[in-house]
């Protein structure tokens, strides 16, 4: 059974880092790309950012390009989301998501791109 189980989010002032991380559990996940989505309240869920299986390719919103980092560890089943300058715009609930994926360098935005979603972690960013 595949889980993906996020965690780190929380209440933040703007300007302020968090870090999330995503483990993965029940699948290869050296063979699947991953992304990070948001969903904001009365708002439709949105793509943040995306890597590769292999972690050598990379893709974000404009709206985080050079506040947020996607990166991800396959030795410990994990990715992450480091959110720097954080804005209260950026407050959402934040998801990760799995596609499996065998075309190197393969990156997906689209929501319906992705076989396998967390539960979702609450970040609140305060003026």
């Amino acid at each position: 059974q595949v889980q993906l189980v996020e965690s780190g989010g929380g209440l933040v002032q703007a300007g302020g880092s968090l870090r999330l991380s995503c483990a993965a559990s029940g699948l290869t996940f050296s063979s699947y790309a991953m992304g990070w989505f948001r969903q904001a309240p009365g708002k439709e869920r949105e793509f943040v950012a995306a890597i590769s299986w292999s972690g050598g390719s990379t893709y974000y919103s404009e709206s985080v390009k050079g506040r947020f980092t996607i990166s991800r560890h396959n030795a410990k089943n994990t990715v992450y989301l480091q959110m720097n300058s954080l804005k209260p715009e950026d407050t959402a609930v934040y998801y990760c998501a799995a596609r499996i994926s065998t075309e190197f360098g393969s990156l997906y935005l689209s929501d319906n791109d992705y076989n396998y979603w967390g539960q979702g972690t609450q970040v609140t960013v305060s003026s």
